[in-house]
């Protein structure tokens, strides 16, 4: 059984009609935060401050998500293509079409996990989804993968027969999520279809999907599945290899700006980082968890003061931590937090504040018309990457008149949020195994 994590995600609008084209051309859609008006995930009624609360709180629950050991925590030519990208819960959802003729389907794009899947007819036991399921029987292209086979075995699928199956001659899959989340059904390959900058489509056949038949948890409604997006074979990342050559990026815009301004997530050529300015870090592959993105983190300086970075989940000190888009803070090791915590305050030097609905110890008292607050000078030490991080990286308003510190302590591991990503393009290069970040202005990318 696998053990996955729900992570960050896209929403992917496709463009009306279907053509298959080549991949060369590249497609641009916008990434939309939950929070904006523009998005369907939108409450009306949360204010600024609960929606960040909210966000925290997720940050935390992620936390055994992302253990390893499954434990609780305290085709086509290189090309250039982007998708829409919001927000759910901390993800993001990404809306793809699926067989032929093409199927609309929303889903978590999981950087997490690897296996892309969607609830399928007929369903033994499906969560309640806004969307139509799946009908697998009305895609031409549809195909299960046979079992017994060498492929079902490179799998690691299963040929017994199973009440979630739904056909005892097809390879069977089963993936359980961090959050004791659940997905069964058959392995099958089908054509993906994605959205280009032409208004065309981009279809590419043949991709291994999971057809669920029996899908359980703490799935949300307007959502039908989970495009994985990890490091493993299974991934959609993985499977596009030679036609994104194994590059994929983002430019997340700061949690704050406003409704009308998108992200934007890019594949191939177009996800090439590239000019001055740009630091890249090696990403260290862990072969027994080749579906996380582990970096290595040497230290973080507070203005001149510079701390050394040790985690007990890392007895080499290499690939110490994971690098995620879909959690909001920066989550350390405590020992080290500790540290980097009173480097912080002493240069703040100001009253702290507490509120128990917010899951942050260093919080400031500071009016909204305030100019004089300190900010630190923050850099983040990667192992051949020195990144320094502004302002809206490291702090965040939580009310009128707080102000609190974007990091937070972990028992178990170390997470790099996405507050301390947004307004850098973040590239992932999968053949030269490198992240790169580059400071870009996210709202004008």
């Amino acid at each position: 059984m696998a053990v996955a994590t729900i992570a960050f995600a896209l929403f992917l609008v496709c463009a009306s009609g279907f053509s298959s084209a080549s991949a060369k051309g590249g497609f641009t859609i916008d990434l939309i935060h939950r929070d904006s008006p523009r998005s369907p995930f939108y409450n009306p009624s949360e204010t600024p401050s609960q929606r960040l609360k909210n966000a925290f709180r997720r940050s935390f629950n992620r936390l055994s998500h992302f253990n390893p050991t499954g434990g609780s925590s305290s085709v086509a030519q290189p090309n250039e293509a982007e998708s829409t990208i919001i927000n759910n819960r901390g993800e993001y959802l990404m809306e793809l079409s699926i067989g032929t003729p093409p199927v609309p389907i929303k889903a978590i794009a999981d950087t997490g996990s690897d296996l892309i899947w969607t609830q399928c007819k007929p369903c033994v036991d499906c969560y309640t989804q806004t969307d139509p399921l799946f009908d697998p029987s009305k895609s031409s292209t549809y195909r299960t993968i046979p079992c017994p086979s060498n492929q079902c075995n490179n799998l690691k699928g299963s040929c017994s027969s199973s009440e979630g199956s739904g056909s005892d001659s097809a390879c069977q899959y089963e993936v359980s999520y961090g959050d004791r989340s659940h997905t069964m059904g058959d392995y099958a390959a089908d054509t993906v279809t994605l959205a280009s900058t032409t208004g065309r489509n981009v279809s590419f056949p043949k991709t291994l999907i999971g057809c669920g038949h029996d899908n359980a948890g703490t799935f949300d409604k307007k959502g039908s599945g989970i495009v994985g997006l990890g490091g493993g074979d299974e991934s959609l990342i993985s499977q596009l290899g030679t036609s994104i050559d194994g590059k994929f990026s983002y430019c997340l815009i700061p949690f704050a700006s406003n409704g009308d301004q998108t992200s934007k997530l890019s594949f191939g050529d177009n996800a090439v980082v590239s000019g001055s300015g740009v630091l890249s870090t090696p990403i260290v592959v862990d072969q027994s968890q080749k579906t996380f993105f582990f970096l290595t983190l040497e230290a973080i300086s507070v203005d001149d003061t510079k701390i050394p970075f040790s985690s007990s989940s890392s007895e080499t000190g290499e690939g110490n931590i994971i690098i995620d888009s879909g959690t909001t803070l920066t989550i350390l090791d405590q020992s080290f937090y500790s540290e980097l915590e009173d480097a912080v305050d002493k240069v703040v030097g100001r009253e702290r504040v507490s509120d128990p609905q917010v899951p942050i110890s260093l919080c400031y008292k500071v009016s909204e018309s305030e100019k004089e607050f300190k900010t630190p000078s923050i850099t983040v030490h990667f192992s051949g990457a020195d990144v320094k991080l502004e302002p809206k990286n490291t702090f965040v308003r939580m009310s009128e008149e707080t102000l609190c510190f974007a990091f937070a302590p972990s028992a178990s591991l170390s997470i790099y949020g996405n507050l301390a990503q947004s307004g850098f393009l973040v590239g992932y290069d999968l053949k030269r195994k490198t992240v790169s970040f580059k400071p870009t202005d996210c709202t004008k990318f």
